[in-house]
């Protein structure tokens, strides 16, 4: 499931580049809205202190759930 975060930023990206391509003024006024819309709310995660840094996280935790077992293992024999 993609996070919070990733979504916030995919959506602002995705209306931000919609109202470039905008026809009429009235369009591309929507679509920065909405742009600024999702850029607030990823701007209140990032206050809120949600926002962590995904590849930190995700290299931190174990892929395989031996891997936390064998780790300890290995420490505890050294």
């Amino acid at each position: 499931m993609e996070s919070d975060v990733r979504f916030y930023r995919r959506r602002a990206t995705e209306e931000l580049a919609a109202a470039s391509r905008a026809v009429t003024q009235a369009a591309r006024e929507r679509r920065m809205q909405l742009a600024d819309a999702f850029l607030q709310r990823l701007k209140e995660l990032e206050r809120r202190g949600l926002a962590i840094d995904e590849a930190t996280a995700a290299a931190s935790r174990p892929v395989f759930p031996w891997e936390v077992s064998t780790a300890a293992a290995r420490q505890s024999s050294a």
